[in-house]
């Protein structure tokens, strides 16, 4: 037996209006992709960007952080440099959460990490399970009335987190995630370029050469040096001397450390 769904007027309407607010963030999300380059502060960026989801979703923006060259080292953040904040932020929320966030986990920004995802702190919640001392930042948000997050995670190297005072996994259509990270995507190429180097953040170091991108894949699938050689028709003194470049590059101590730091960049295909 086949189920109708009676088309009321209230639906009608309810489902006009959702498509209304739909077209109009779109529009002014593709409009600010096509403005970004021509704002000249981080503040800018961030305001613009706010503006637009506050107008037309619960959705505000919290701040953007570039991504560590050291997972898990939160001793290298700086504000103006490689963590930026909205103005509108909640009051206190910043300070309490940074001295909290040293030395403990934190499951939005490593799930943003490791797999590259965009997602909410409600579905985040539903993976990670987090219990007891894992739920600081959970109890964190909630003390400041951030019920939920959302992190647009960007190319590796940067994440672009909004707040509400809703449960997002409600509000965010599959579309308007689209479309809000699009736009994240562009916030974050803007605020690299106005922000300049830093040596701690992913992305901003000396790059590897194709040789020595070439000499870690090989290392990645579990070839020996002498293997590698002669898979690139090179000695094995020349595929140590790459490997040990390649392990400056990325500042670690190892040739498996170097492999994993280049996947956890996305150096690698």
């Amino acid at each position: 037996m086949e189920l109708k769904v009676i088309e009321t007027p209230a639906r009608t309407m309810a489902r006009t209006a959702r498509d209304t607010t739909f077209d109009e963030l779109q529009a002014s999300l593709i409009d600010y992709a096509g403005y970004v380059q021509d704002l000249r502060t981080t503040t800018e960026v961030l305001d613009e960007l706010h503006a637009i989801t506050t107008r037309r979703l619960p959705l505000a923006v919290l701040g953007a952080v570039r991504f560590p060259l050291k997972s898990g080292d939160w001793e290298s953040i700086q504000l103006g440099k490689s963590a930026f904040l909205h103005k509108d932020i909640p009051d206190g929320w910043w300070e309490e959460y940074n001295v909290l966030a040293r030395g403990r986990f934190r499951p939005m920004l490593f799930l943003a990490v490791s797999s590259m995802a965009s997602c909410t702190w409600t579905e985040t919640k539903r993976m990670f399970e987090p219990i007891g001392i894992d739920r600081w930042a959970d109890e964190v948000a909630l003390k400041y009335r951030m019920r939920d997050l959302f992190t647009c995670s960007v190319g590796g190297r940067w994440a672009v987190v909004f707040w509400s005072g809703k449960d997002l996994s409600k509000v965010l259509t599959p579309e308007s995630r689209i479309m809000i990270f699009a736009a994240a995507s562009f916030a974050a190429l803007r605020l690299e370029q106005l922000a300049g180097p830093d040596p701690n953040r992913i992305g901003t170091r000396s790059r590897l050469t194709p040789r020595e991108l070439a000499v870690l894949r090989l290392a990645s699938n579990g070839a020996p040096s002498r293997e590698v050689a002669q898979a690139l028709n090179l000695s094995e003194e020349t595929i140590r001397s790459h490997l040990k470049k390649a392990q400056m590059k990325l500042g670690v101590r190892n040739r498996t450390h170097a492999v994993a730091e280049a996947l956890r960049q996305n150096l690698l295909p």
